[in-house]
């Protein structure tokens, strides 16, 4: 029976976060469980720093704070934990040390919040005999096995409400403004932000853009006496006839996403700009999407994936991924989350043998953007 469990987040901050933490301690505490939060993700766990959550004190009032009370790190893959010694740069497996930390400390189980990097790890330590719960967490949305993730809505809504305003401005001045949002190999918040705040363009990574056609479209709401319009870019868009923008290059170790992103929609804006002669400007919406108060909708997704984590652990059901299809909670396991990619401490993310959720070409979204003359630069 379990009796005693512990908490991880992971990868990137989302909102909601909180909101399962809350969810899993009240839901334990209601059942005589005890409840642990790992400081910083898989950095914690190595290090074994934790501490013991309480919904009267420390694990209180979380549902509308954003963010993560227990931390979070994207930098640490312990099957491939990047370490110098003797001045020299190396690579070594402390897995183990992971695991003998979770046993010492008694957990039963472990819940994993994150997303396709976490719960590929999450996945690998099943493997090594460790009870683990995966709660996907993505503003993306690109959590393969699961219809929706937390943090996404939020995502959505504060794409929306940039859109809104710059109407007013692209309007006014009779400008092209470009919208660069979050979605590194999947374009679900560009493309629902679009469809909700009225854009005229939406460029995704699932299907590489012709700039000639976006600025046809433009050209043709000019004709009509539209003298503004609004594009919306993910930032891992990319055009036919080249890769995505790369920032800058990480050295952060083996196994995790060593690029930076950025610079897709100050290249679609000038691009623009010299093809249709207006004048374009570009807005990066950057960490603002995933910062701050969630919405009710994540609020209350966020306890539904807390509450059905922790009623797993008490009935034995372990190396899962709560999802939600269809209008229902339930779960898949971890190995069908990671798909292909079963090589223990592997990257993550775009690679052939990923299985990260991607927007189909026949996907309702798709059809209702086309239908809604929203241009996909194809």
């Amino acid at each position: 029976m379990v009796k005693k469990v512990a908490i991880l987040t992971n990868g990137g901050d989302a909102p909601g976060l909180n909101a399962v933490i809350r969810a899993i301690v009240k839901t334990a505490e209601t059942n005589g469980v005890e409840c642990y939060g790992y400081i910083e993700g898989y950095k914690g766990l190595l290090n074994n720093n934790y501490v013991k959550l309480d919904s009267t004190k420390n694990a209180s009032g979380l549902l509308h704070r954003g963010g993560t009370i227990i931390g979070t790190s994207n930098s640490t893959n312990v099957f491939n934990l990047k370490v110098e010694e003797n001045g020299q740069t190396v690579y070594k497996d402390m897995s183990d040390q992971c695991v003998k930390n979770i046993k010492d400390a008694g957990f039963d189980c472990i819940f994993t919040l994150g997303g396709d990097g976490t719960q590929k790890s999450a996945r690998d330590f099943s493997l090594k005999g460790v009870n683990v719960i995966g709660v996907p967490k993505t503003i993306d949305n690109d959590v393969a096995s699961t219809d929706i993730t937390f943090g996404y809505n939020t995502a959505v809504s504060v794409a929306t409400e940039a859109l809104d305003r710059l109407h007013t401005t692209a309007e006014s001045h009779h400008r092209i403004m470009v919208l660069e949002v979050m979605g590194r190999y999947a374009g679900w918040i560009a493309l629902e932000s679009a469809i909700a705040g009225g854009a005229d363009a939406c460029l995704i990574p699932e299907i590489p853009y012709d700039i000639h056609k976006v600025a046809e479209k433009v050209n043709e709401r000019r004709a009509q006496g539209k003298d503004f319009s609004i594009i919306v870019v993910s930032e891992g868009a990319k055009p036919i006839d080249g890769e995505i923008v790369v920032k800058k290059k990480l050295d952060d170790g083996k196994g995790l996403d060593n690029i930076r992103l950025g610079g897709i929609g100050e290249k679609v804006a000038n691009d623009l700009e010299e093809l249709t002669g207006l004048t374009a400007r570009n807005t990066v919406l950057g960490y603002v999407q995933r910062g701050g108060t969630p919405t009710s909708y994540d609020r209350v997704l966020s306890s539904k994936y807390g509450v059905k984590a922790m009623r797993l652990a008490m009935r034995g059901t372990f190396n899962v991924l709560v999802n939600y299809r269809n209008g229902k909670m339930g779960h898949v396991s971890l190995e069908e989350v990671v798909g292909n990619n079963k090589e223990i401490g592997a990257a993550s993310g775009n690679t052939k043998e990923s299985n990260i959720r991607k927007i189909e070409k026949d996907d309702d979204l798709i059809k209702t953007a086309k239908s809604l003359g929203i241009s996909l630069g194809k």
